[in-house]
């Protein structure tokens, strides 16, 4: 009986002896000068050292924080220029971005004259739901902060207008001189990746993707879908001004246009285990003509994506050369609340291109003026005339593919050269000529509203001598004078000016529509046969 109930009490003897013994060794720990703290490992770094040391001894206070990302970005700068740290400050629109959406109210808004201006309401979104119209005036959120005339931050109305999904927030707006108040529900907001899709002619689609987030492949597949269910046979796909993103989306898309199970992009790195991604399933586009525009900012998860075509000679490949980005990241998350980004591996097309463009440690600055550079030497309007830095390799049709710098396209088409005088530069810098198109929208909005679709406004809106002498007065507000600027460039920011204002109305979709019409890029890929 008795080694029975010993049996029975035997384990929770074990436990009490245990955390008897813990909590004596921790005892002891704090009674020798060991670092207070439960089980917490006594030994720190230098770099954590000095830093205790200027928060608990300097003679002025510090900013403490401050020191530490500036220290971090200091060891950064001996890496490669895309190993970055992430403040906590920053991580949430950053992780938002590759997300897809947030949490919000589905307005985009404006300030000027000291005024948030709903410039723009996603259609059945919750700002939408609740009756809100472009032009109103925010004046106040909530009923106790006052927005209207106090010089308020755009990023401090982002973070009144934002808040978990199903929170309720109010907005008094003042429309028509009179205050009316919305009482809206925050609800899920799509960010889309993809601009647009649409058919440009019969049996021509066109798709516009702006980066690759962890919607982009779904997006895609519902685009291209939406085209083939139109006749689609020829497809012009537009990754100008794509800047990346996930590497894996880009991958899935290159798999709906390749076929069997070849490479699309293959990884190395010293620390991580080289991984090949191969195509896996039937592509939806596995045939038809397929073209690929690019520029000078095209890069990463872009380039993985035009390269694996080029080196498979399934697409032809116009515009510019792109940025040459070919260094793979992995986040890392890190106790003060922001992330790491560091560089783990490098990426190779399926021929063995690296197409990652030169770079020093410590020199960040010579890096990222690059693009200047290829402005000031002439290759954006010549393109790139001396020979090529980067080893050359094959396609199988023949064609010399190179590596070390970019994807360089097939097919050439020139930066537009067209004079940017300095007032023209000035109104796209201090947001003057977005605010005009707004407010020209808001005066001219019955006259508009006869125009039903992004083509409609293209072929029967033309902006002349009475729209410019507007801006020109609208611009003299911001201390912009476009009296002497000249002819050509006047014309080209008239000419400019339809897809400007069907962006107004239509949003991405209606400023590619519209825009596509003159586009030299476009042109050419009509040309290509």
């Amino acid at each position: 009986m008795v080694n029975k109930k010993l049996q029975v009490w035997l384990p929770l003897l074990f436990s009490i002896v245990m955390m008897v013994g813990m909590w004596i060794g921790y005892k002891l720990r704090e009674d020798t000068g060991g670092v207070s703290g439960f089980l917490k490992n006594t030994k720190s770094s230098s770099i954590q050292e000095i830093l205790n040391l200027i928060q608990n001894k300097y003679v002025d206070t510090v900013a403490v924080d401050s020191l530490k990302e500036d220290a971090i970005n200091k060891m950064l700068a001996h890496l490669d220029p895309h190993s970055l740290y992430i403040p906590p400050v920053e991580l949430q629109d950053v992780t938002e971005d590759l997300q897809g959406n947030f949490q919000g109210i589905g307005v985009e808004f404006q300030i000027f004259s000291d005024t948030v201006n709903i410039v723009s309401v996603i259609a059945d979104g919750p700002s939408f739901k609740a009756g809100a119209q472009v032009g109103d005036k925010i004046i106040k959120v909530n009923d106790t902060a006052n927005v209207a005339g106090v010089k308020i931050k755009p990023a401090e109305i982002r973070k009144m207008l934002r808040g978990a999904g199903g929170s309720k927030v109010s907005l008094t707006v003042l429309r028509d001189n009179k205050p009316v108040k919305l009482m809206i529900t925050r609800g899920t907001i799509p960010v889309p990746s993809v601009d647009v899709a649409y058919i440009m002619q019969p049996g021509l689609g066109f798709i516009h993707i702006n980066k690759f987030s962890e919607t982009t492949y779904e997006e895609f597949m519902a685009a291209l879908e939406g085209l083939q269910k139109q006749g689609l046979k020829e497809l012009i796909l537009d990754l100008r001004g794509n800047g990346g993103g996930i590497l894996q989306e880009a991958v899935d898309i290159a798999d709906e246009f390749l076929d069997n199970d070849k490479m699309i992009v293959y990884t190395k790195g010293t620390h991580v285990p080289e991984m090949e991604y191969h195509c896996k399933r039937d592509g939806l586009f596995e045939t038809g003509k397929l073209t690929v525009l690019v520029d000078e900012t095209s890069a990463s998860a872009s380039e993985v994506l035009s390269g694996a075509l080029q080196d498979w000679d399934r697409a032809t490949i116009i515009g510019r050369r792109t940025f040459g980005k070919g260094l793979v990241q992995q986040q890392f998350n890190l106790s003060d609340g922001g992330a790491l980004r560091l560089t783990v591996a490098r990426y190779f097309t399926p021929l063995g291109r690296n197409i990652q463009k030169p770079y020093e440690s410590n020199n960040r600055e010579v890096y990222e003026e690059e693009l200047l550079t290829r402005f000031h030497n002439g290759e954006v309007v010549h393109g790139d005339t001396s020979t090529p830095a980067g080893p050359a390799f094959k396609t199988k049709s023949g064609r010399t593919v190179y590596g070390g710098g970019g994807i360089t396209p097939d097919i050439f088409v020139a930066f537009d050269t067209a004079s940017q005088p300095e007032p023209v530069v000035q109104l796209y810098i201090r947001n003057t000529l977005n605010n005009f198109v707004y407010t020209y929208y808001i005066q001219h909005k019955d006259a508009l509203a006869a125009y039903k679709t992004p083509l409609d406004l293209a072929k029967s809106f033309t902006a002349g001598e009475r729209e410019w002498q507007q801006l020109t007065d609208f611009a003299k507000r911001d201390s912009i004078d476009l009296t002497k600027v000249d002819s050509k460039a006047k014309k080209e920011l008239l000419d400019k000016f339809p897809a400007q204002l069907a962006r107004q109305i239509w949003r991405s979709e209606g400023f590619y529509e519209v825009s596509n019409v003159n586009d030299p890029m476009i042109k050419k890929a009509l040309e290509v046969k």
